[in-house]
């Protein structure tokens, strides 16, 4: 099996990074930017921004620069590497011991199932982090959230979204109202939903065959990986939350810019999954032109051969 790991980084190689290219059975794949420094690695690729324009102009220009969008250069990378699962992981994500080795993508696995008559799920609340919510999630169903059909259910999974311990990757408001320090019970994981939920493009393992239809988003702040998860489930692909295999040791943000970015999302996110829900091409609406220029360019690279 062919196992991938995909970042972006405008730093020198972080602690993460360093645990990242020492799993011997991944291939490491790490995307520059125009702020990204002198780089080098012991064990992985690294690809300069000079690499992107060569491999794709068009693209990288619909994309744009100092921007974590550039990530999706690294989805084409792992697919020319032939990828059967892409791990995507931020750079201030330092892998816990076992980091990828309970991997369930391509497997049918027993999950805490739950059901719920919402058009979105939100995995955080039920966790023992219940105050939480996930970023994306739609705001207006925040207060009407109800764990309480869950059964013992076998899923085939798709996308493997692991959790996070330290300062994890949740709503911005919610950040801000409990500046959180996790750790997640893993008892409580994994779970999945009968209803599409939010999960983000950091401990995120994804199956190769879903490649085509996952796309990082420019041009939508903060939205970028959210609605690359609602479009990606729309079109059948099936997720499960994992437990915490990273420590998040945040990188600096400033809140009030995240929640600035945020907000396409608290306005459109309800409509979005009760649009997706009835035909996935919707998601072109709700994007700029640019950016849907951009997902164009990036399919064209799974249209051929």
């Amino acid at each position: 099996m062919k196992k991938v790991i995909v970042t972006t980084t405008i730093n020198p190689p972080t602690k993460a990074i360093e645990g990242f290219q020492a799993m011997r059975d991944w291939d490491l794949v790490v995307i520059g930017d125009k702020k990204t420094p002198k780089y080098h690695l012991d064990r992985g690729i690294y690809v300069s921004p000079e690499d992107q324009e060569k491999y794709d102009r068009a693209l990288s220009d619909a994309i744009g620069w100092n921007c974590i969008q550039r990530r999706s250069f690294g989805l084409l990378w792992a697919k020319d590497l032939g990828a059967d699962v892409v791990a995507l992981v931020d750079d201030d994500n330092i892998p816990l011991p076992g980091w990828g080795d309970d991997l369930m993508v391509g497997k049918e696995v027993e999950v805490d199932y739950y059901e719920t008559d919402l058009p979105a799920f939100d995995p955080l609340g039920a966790t023992n982090h219940g105050q939480l919510w996930h970023r994306g999630y739609p705001l207006p169903l925040l207060s009407k959230r109800n764990y309480n059909q869950k059964s013992r259910r076998k899923v085939i999974v798709n996308v493997q979204a692991d959790l996070w311990n330290g300062d994890p990757d949740i709503d911005a408001i919610c950040r801000m109202e409990h500046a959180p320090e996790c750790t997640f019970d893993p008892e409580r994981l994994p779970m999945a939903a009968n209803k599409m939920s939010p999960f983000n493009s950091q401990n995120t393992f994804l199956s190769g065959a879903y490649l085509k239809d996952y796309f990082l988003f420019p041009h939508v702040g903060r939205m970028d990986d959210i609605w690359a998860s609602f479009y990606v489930q729309a079109k059948g692909c099936r997720v499960i939350y994992g437990k915490a295999s990273v420590y998040q040791q945040r990188n600096e943000h400033d809140l009030l810019s995240d929640m600035r970015q945020e907000y396409l999302g608290y306005e459109n996110n309800l409509k979005i999954v009760n649009d997706l829900a009835r035909d996935p091409a919707s998601i072109l609406a709700y994007l700029p032109g640019r950016s849907a220029w951009a997902f164009q360019l990036y399919r064209r690279h799974f249209n051929h051969g």
